[in-house]
């Protein structure tokens, strides 16, 4: 089994849909998919798109090789040998839209677009979700954190806990493109450039005869590297002493200790007693790292009771997306191929927020001219060009119908690039430093009102008429 290969990374009914498709010769009528999330996690007021890179990847090597189809041809539903065949023959011909990694994004409005042969775009369903609701749901927890300590360095070091291996290196990219500074997990920097962190466990300690003597063999080990865990037997009158000796036999040799870490207790009260012994032992220079299943909540609690923290280090409560373990993100039809034309389709259900938005769109988020920040995301038909001429618009917001807004005075961000066209990669994929500072200028298109992170003010995505009109006359098409 090659475990890499992620063509079968899907769910056995779109292998079923891909099937029927085939025997009733719909294979190769076109359709058009949206991905979107309906609620943001978190309670938080945004959300940031991750997951682009591996989706990049997956698509590059979708085939079905040998070892795939001696698999299918054992399955109890009986492809036909014709089916298989086709299957020989795969590949991703179709075209991919999507928004850039580090994008704010809301609910309801498309995130990644595909369209191509029904065949095809039913296969990337599962692993699309996949990718993105994993990486965008930790990628928006990290930003949380970094929103509440924007001046102190921030690791991850989540690995232990992660849902298994690759949750942890896609989630130490996602945090690190969210502002984190580094990671614990050394695969993660190997693959994707992220600089890495760590100090010593407890075990270090406790497998010698001193603590003392602990931190004296780490120091003389990694002298330029020292920062020591200082809670292994009492913090105040073991650990900090002890540190403070190995960091003044440091300076005697021209070294500094770059910091001690607090991983248990009361960390307000520690670190402000650490910081204390630190400066009056003349060594301001060192650094307070705490961990201790930290999130961005007892990071707030901390910082009001006036802890001296420089550093965290973020891990289960991070990786695990510990208060909302998934984001929700769907993919749904929104077009398909009818007597060789692209028709609008819609899904009507009994809970209102599950009645999907028909119809290829766009979106671009409209900034005021006169503030440089943004007012809203706009939703339109590919074939409406009024953002991209700069005419007037309505903003219409869906929820709300009767509140219109006319906005004269804006310039448009288009939100969905061209990832695929016709099966080639259009995208030059952006280092992972490109990507945060993407992030960050997207951050600051944003009132902090939208960014807080207690009862955020809600950001609008608002639908062009023309949208409202075709949803309004599907769903009484549908319900005569």
């Amino acid at each position: 089994m090659n475990y890499t290969d992620l063509t079968l990374h899907t769910d056995k009914y779109q292998i079923n849909m891909m099937y029927a498709h085939w025997k009733q010769g719909t294979m190769n009528d076109n359709a058009v998919f949206e991905a979107y999330f309906r609620n943001l996690p978190f309670g938080n007021g945004f959300a940031v798109f991750a997951g682009l890179e591996r989706l990049i990847d997956y698509i590059r090597k979708l085939s079905f090789g040998k070892e795939i189809l001696s698999y299918l041809r054992k399955q109890e539903e009986g492809y036909e040998k014709g089916f298989l065949e086709e299957l020989s023959r795969f590949r991703f011909n179709g075209s991919i839209h999507a928004m850039r990694e580090g994008t704010l994004v809301f609910p309801n409005e498309p995130i990644v677009r595909v369209e191509a042969r029904v065949f095809e775009a039913q296969l990337v369903e599962t692993a699309l979700l996949n990718f993105v609701n994993y990486q965008t749901l930790i990628a928006t927890k990290a930003s949380r954190i970094k929103r509440i300590a924007p001046d102190e360095r921030l690791l991850e070091f989540g690995t232990r806990r992660a849902q298994e291996a690759d949750a942890a290196i896609w989630g130490a990219r996602a945090a690190y493109i969210a502002g984190f500074h580094s990671t614990s997990n050394m695969r993660a920097g190997m693959l994707f450039g992220i600089p890495t962190s760590g100090t010593h466990a407890h075990s270090w300690v406790q497998g010698h005869e001193s603590e003392e003597e602990a931190f004296g063999q780490f120091a003389e080990a990694l002298p330029d590297h020292v920062t020591l865990l200082v809670d292994t037997y009492d913090t105040l009158r073991s650990g900090m002493p002890n540190a403070i000796k190995i960091a003044k036999q440091l300076e005697s040799r021209g070294k500094r200790m770059k910091g001690i870490r607090l991983d248990s207790g009361d960390l307000a009260f520690l670190s402000k007693k650490a910081r204390t012994m630190l400066d009056e032992a003349g060594l301001s220079y060192v650094k307070i790292v705490a961990s201790n299943d930290l999130d961005e909540n007892i990071i707030a609690d901390l910082k009001a009771q006036g802890a001296r923290i420089d550093v965290w280090g973020v891990g289960t409560k991070l990786i695990t997306a510990y208060d909302q373990p998934a984001l929700g993100a769907v993919y749904k039809l929104v077009a398909r191929e009818r007597a060789g034309e692209l028709v609008p389709v819609i899904k009507i259900s009994g809970n209102p927020e599950k009645i999907t938005n028909p119809g290829v769109k766009n979106v671009h988020r409209i900034i005021d001219k006169r503030t440089g920040m943004a007012v809203s995301d706009y939703m339109s038909m590919t074939e409406e060009t009024e953002v991209r001429e700069g005419r007037a618009i309505k903003l219409f917001d869906p929820v709300h119908s009767h509140r219109v807004k006319l906005v004269e005075e804006y310039d448009s961000i288009p939100l969905l690039h061209s990832i695929f066209s016709a099966g080639k990669l259009t995208y030059e994929m952006p280092n992972l430093e490109q990507i945060r500072s993407y992030h960050e200028s997207q951050i600051a298109l944003f009132w902090p009102e939208h960014l807080r992170k207690l009862n955020p003010e809600g950001y609008t995505v608002n639908f062009s008429e023309k949208i409202w009109e075709l949803k309004m006359k599907l769903i009484r098409e549908h319900r005569k």
